[in-house]
């Protein structure tokens, strides 16, 4: 059935996606070793609660908090009362004992009870008679200075947690309508067979959470009308946990490092400090994102070594291979060779520029046979980073000229020129010019010769941007990358229109010697990645840029290419050192067209006023404390001040208290600046559906 590759035979599809580097790992025949045989930990993870709540907040056994802080007793005085309680019942108790307080608490004993009761030859009646009515008042003396004291309080939050031990949860037992492991949607729709089979695969730990997840799309494929039930039933019956596999044949990742709940599709980056700053709801909980986040796109700012990598890229990248195993999303992850993205056989697809062992190549036009889309995307890599902001003057009059070229030259060889190819013709030399223009006039080309004799006669003029774009033509026309970016069909090159299919790739520039070059390769890539999600046919599938480093990237058409992904369903991760790396008339729309903003620790002062800027600023309740002097009028007066003060070394004052509403930043610049712990960031939050969460204090360490 149609499957979008998930389930596809390798080699069959028309456009097959492009494979891994190397063969992958056969595909294991028994459960790992993580899961029991009898499958409890997988039920267990099936089974856990997962309750709505706001958005970031990591819904994996979550427990809602109130949205405000409730009115608690500070620890010490509610101790102090405690103990000032028991002393007050102490005291009153050996008053009555030693009769110091008369006859009257006997009174209701002497109004209650009958004289027979009281006078009797009985001693053990008369012994249980009076030692129960003394434990009676001591009850009530009890029970009132508890009361006062706020006793039950002080148990439920110093005892209760000492003596509270979690017990081990069993997976229970729920009706097969209820329970998640049965597959209720399955038997309601009829097929009853297929959920017996993955019921029986999930007891007997024959399931992944990839596996469940994978399922489940394959299920919303039939709920939607792509391919029938009977062909998923089938699939299901001969496969069991295995049906409707990725077609790299994966079940998992090797070696996860983060925690993932491939059921809300969320990974955990952290944890949420209990700190005053943060909203009461969100104090302690876990800080969980996925692709209902990614959506909005997220950008990172933090210097070397604050964890941009390790914390934020790495687990984000991993959540999404995980998702395109489970046939739900499509990942490119672009940076640095060597920057610690994964491991090869995490992706499907690896491109290593620069390194002549690259199996794979990169398709320097995108994959398009439309001269003016390639020019479009070729012109905002080479020369996008030249354009003035909101202007791009330069991106268009360089779309112009490649356009000039790339057409007459595709129409005479059928394909789009190499790197050589391509410097040569914006140089200008004379003889791929005439063997240009005697293959249009032999073809009877006669709009393309138009364009040719145009593109010669803007050669000589002053303004002509041709010489520039050969300069960064020329940056590429290297020996490092001779064997890259050919157009002759000798090498295997990689394009995101694979983006259609649920691809891992991971894309290695060679930083090292090339900088720039590195820089130009990234915002193609960018430029060709918003590109071809906006021409998908099926945006089901989430497709999402992780670029390591956007330094050099970020141009005035970048910033307009993030602001159509969330339509599109995608997104893009940008990390970035400081805000200095983008131009200034940039930095703001940039900020605006990124939903999640992250501030880590380390930040500068100039930074943190633009992320200051664009989180806000809110109402709190200000309390201003003012100590008066106090002026003795009589002279007893006097003499109890002088007394009071050569005691406490301090004059006796009144304190006023004023709290008023005002209006301040959520986060200052100088907060960002130097009250950001090392391994915490500040990071808000918006939801593909417009939810918010304001800026949060997070441990990336927890």
């Amino acid at each position: 059935m149609d499957s979008d590759g998930t389930q596809d035979a390798r080699g069959t599809h028309a456009n097959p996606v492009p494979r891994a580097r190397s063969g992958m790992p056969p595909m294991p025949t028994e459960a790992p070793s993580a899961v029991p045989p009898d499958g409890s930990a997988f039920l267990n993870w099936l089974r856990t609660p997962r309750p709505e709540a706001v958005p970031g907040v990591w819904r994996f056994g979550y427990r809602p908090r109130p949205a405000e802080e409730p009115d608690q007793v500070p620890s010490r005085q509610l101790l102090s009362g405690a103990l000032i309680a028991f002393l007050v019942g102490w005291l009153v108790w050996s008053l009555l004992q030693n009769g110091y307080l008369g006859a009257w608490w006997s009174l209701p004993f002497r109004l209650l009870v009958p004289d027979s009761w009281r006078y009797t030859s009985s001693e053990v009646g008369n012994f249980v008679l009076y030692k129960g009515y003394e434990l009676l008042i001591a009850l009530v003396i009890m029970v009132a200075v508890g009361k006062l004291g706020r006793w039950g309080e002080v148990w439920r939050r110093f005892v209760v947690p000492l003596v509270k031990r979690p017990e081990p949860r069993e997976p229970s037992v729920q009706s097969p309508h209820e329970d998640p492991a049965a597959y209720p949607d399955l038997r309601a729709a009829g097929a009853v067979d297929a959920a017996e089979r993955l019921a029986a695969e999930a007891k007997a730990g024959l399931m992944r959470d990839v596996d469940h997840a994978r399922i489940l799309r394959a299920w919303q494929g039939v709920r939607s009308g792509r391919f029938s039930l009977a062909t998923f039933t089938g699939t299901v019956l001969k496969d069991g946990a295995a049906a409707c596999l990725h077609p790299s044949g994966a079940r998992d990742l090797p070696g996860r490092l983060a925690r993932h709940d491939l059921l809300t599709g969320q990974v955990r980056l952290g944890t949420t400090a209990d700190d005053a700053r943060n909203p009461y709801a969100y104090r302690g909980t876990g800080l969980g994102l996925g692709p209902e986040l990614l959506g909005t796109s997220l950008l990172a700012v933090g210097p070397a070594g604050s964890g941009k990598t390790g914390t934020v890229v790495r687990p984000l990248a991993e959540s999404l291979c995980l998702h395109a195993l489970a046939g739900r999303a499509a990942v490119v992850v672009v940076g640095a060779a060597g920057a610690g993205l994964g491991p090869a056989d995490a992706y499907d697809v690896v491109v290593q520029i620069g390194n002549p062992e690259s199996v794979y190549d990169l398709d320097l036009y995108g994959g398009t046979t439309d001269p003016d889309e390639a020019a479009a995307v070729l012109a905002e890599a080479l020369v996008g980073d030249l354009a003035e902001p909101h202007q791009g003057g330069d991106t268009r009059r360089s779309t112009t000229v490649l356009a000039q070229l790339l057409g007459p030259f595709r129409a005479v060889h059928g394909r789009f020129p190499a790197v050589p190819e391509l410097r040569q013709l914006l140089d200008g030399a004379p003889a791929p010019l005439a063997a240009l223009r005697e293959g249009l006039e032999d073809s009877g080309q006669d709009a393309l010769l138009r364009e040719l004799d145009a593109r010669e006669r803007q050669m000589g003029h002053p303004g002509d941007v041709g010489g520039i774009l050969a300069d960064r033509v020329a940056l590429l026309d290297r020996p490092a990358f001779a064997g890259f970016f050919d157009t002759s069909g000798q090498s295997r090159p990689f394009s995101l229109k694979a983006l259609d299919h649920p691809v891992r790739v991971r894309i290695d520039l060679p930083q090292r010697g090339h900088a720039d070059a590195s820089r130009m390769l990234a915002r193609l890539v960018l430029a060709q990645f918003t590109a071809s999600v906006a021409v998908r046919e099926d945006r089901s599938l989430f497709a999402c840029l992780v670029l390591d480093d956007a330094t050099g990237v970020v141009t005035p058409e970048a910033v307009r290419g993030i602001q159509r992904l969330r339509s599109g369903n995608a997104g893009v991760v940008l990390t970035l050192r400081t805000l200095d790396d983008v131009p200034r008339p940039l930095r703001g729309p940039l900020l605006g067209a990124t939903g999640c903003r992250m501030a880590l620790a380390g930040l500068t002062p100039w930074d943190g006023q633009d992320f200051a800027e664009v989180w806000g600023k809110e109402w709190i309740e200000a309390r201003d404390v003012t100590d008066r002097q106090i002026i003795a009028e009589t002279p007893a007066g006097k003499v109890l001040h002088a007394v009071r003060q050569v005691i406490t070394g301090k004059a006796p004052t009144a304190r006023a208290v004023t709290v008023r509403q005002v209006e301040r930043e959520r986060w200052s610049a100088s907060e960002l600046a130097h009250g950001v712990p090392p391994g915490h960031a500040v990071l808000s939050l918006t939801s593909v559906k417009g939810e918010h969460a304001p800026p949060l204090l997070v441990d990336l360490r927890g």
